[in-house]
């Protein structure tokens, strides 16, 4: 089992939520973060006066995935989350110990689905 996270363009959530239902993700978490990395920040105008903020926002998606399905789900996600400029994001996965389903007490794959 893996954790597949995300964080992408708040404008490229709903392709990519569109095209992970279509490969058969049937569960995802979405959290509005913020942050930066070689994209550092924009300048931005307020009343006149020119700023920089020092964070950016961003959306995380996790989900749960099986372990052969995790780099098909990856490519999936970058490439649909890919414009080509600074700032596109990051993906990573990560191995998961166990997965459990609080209502049922189901786990691992069992748990996915």
């Amino acid at each position: 089992m893996k954790l597949i996270t995300a964080v992408i363009q708040p404008a490229k959530l709903d392709d990519v939520r569109r095209e992970l239902k279509a490969a058969g993700v049937q569960g995802m978490t979405v959290t509005e973060v913020q942050g930066f990395g070689r994209q550092a920040g924009v300048t931005e105008v307020y009343r006149g006066a020119e700023y920089t903020p020092s964070f950016i926002p961003k959306i995380k998606v996790e989900l749960l995935a099986d372990a052969a399905d995790t780099d098909r789900l990856t490519e999936l996600i970058i490439t649909t989350a890919r414009s080509g400029a600074i700032g596109d994001g990051k993906v990573w996965s990560v191995d998961l110990d166990a997965v459990y389903r609080i209502r049922t007490g189901e786990s691992g794959a069992d748990a996915l689905i």
